[in-house]
């Protein structure tokens, strides 16, 4: 399987590597009401809404997918999340920056990103993206699934000075759905291996989005998750093929299993919040998890630490921003960081 996956993920390099030259940000740029812009550099691509792009922006969010999705992912999610906070205090222009993460969407297409293929390189890919494009230091960062594990480095990274002197620390860690420790395979039921073994299986050059659709379909697997699936494939001439690394995906989600940031949670930097949202039919969590986060929640704040919150998002499964939007928007919109603290 590994020779296979070597194979498929040299492949789909070279795909993605000659399609990124053609694509265009003009696309994104189709509505008056907001602005979004595309950017490449040597580090990630990523993507920005602006609502206002002609007014300074007084404060920035990361947002971090999950595995095997993109920045794109969440663009419809963080165009209202901006809408709702300028709504609420209008003064506030905030600028949203939808990273692909390594290996993924547009930046499984740039060089250099070497391994290990692991949550510190992901997190400190981002801290290479702020010093290249000579940015101020997110104020907050979200992260979804695998995401909000790359949001956790990063900030334990931040907080222990490996970035540099110049680093700030996130104001605001936003952590949705993702397990914050170790994930035991005795745990888990297994779905995201078998999709991931699925995709192993399938030459790197497909038919057409629909087929792989029907065929995730005919082994099994749900029309929500098929159909995202079928969403993570670009064109490739007559063909599409997979807008990620494969092989190095599955290094990644690996080091999602593996790694434990409870210490973090328990001691978050003074400064500091973190949030985790947890969705009430997510199949993610096993009980004990739950009750140590409750517990978590409920102790009080050392004056010289950050703060820790959970927030449950009802009638939700693991996909936060597809099951219940508007749910999740009422749980962090309320919640977010406010510019008066910045």
């Amino acid at each position: 399987m590994a020779t296979s996956l070597q194979a498929s993920s040299s492949s789909l390099r070279s795909r993605l590597l000659s399609s990124a030259a053609a694509w265009s940000p003009w696309r994104l740029l189709s509505s008056s009401v907001h602005s979004e812009a595309s950017c490449q550099t040597e580090t990630l691509a990523f993507d920005e809404i602006q609502l206002s792009p002609e007014k300074p922006y007084t404060a920035t969010a990361f947002v971090l997918h999950g595995l095997l999705g993109s920045g794109r992912n969440w663009r419809s999610f963080s165009r209202s999340l901006a809408s709702e906070l300028r709504d609420r205090s209008p003064s506030d222009e905030w600028r949203m920056v939808l990273v692909d993460l390594r290996n993924h969407g547009r930046s499984a297409g740039i060089k250099g990103l070497n391994p290990p293929h692991d949550m510190s390189s992901a997190a400190r890919d981002l801290a290479d993206l702020v010093k290249a494009r000579g940015w101020a230091w997110p104020d907050v960062v979200v992260g979804h699934s695998m995401g909000g594990k790359v949001a956790l480095d990063f900030a334990e990274s931040c907080s222990r000075g490996e970035y540099g002197d110049s680093a700030d620390l996130p104001k605001q860690l936003w952590v949705l759905d993702s397990v914050p420790g170790q994930v035991e395979t005795d745990n888990s039921d297994g779905e995201v291996e078998r999709v991931l073994q699925t995709l192993a299986s399938l030459p790197p050059s497909l038919p057409s989005r629909k087929w792989v659709v029907d065929h995730m379909l005919n082994l099994g697997f749900s029309k929500s998750l098929s159909e995202w699936i079928g969403s993570n494939l670009k064109k490739d001439n007559e063909q599409v093929t997979w807008a990620f690394d494969l092989q190095a995906a599955i290094d990644m989600f690996n080091s999602y299993r593996e790694r434990s940031y409870w210490t973090l949670l328990e001691n978050p930097p003074k400064g500091m919040d973190i949030a985790i949202v947890q969705a009430d039919r997510s199949d993610r969590w096993n009980p004990d998890d739950v009750q140590r986060l409750k517990a978590l929640s409920r102790r009080e704040s050392k004056p010289d630490a950050g703060k820790f919150y959970l927030h449950v998002l009802p009638n939700s499964g693991h996909w936060v921003h597809v099951d219940n939007p508007k749910g999740l928007l009422e749980i962090m919109a309320p919640n977010f960081l406010s510019t008066a603290k910045i």
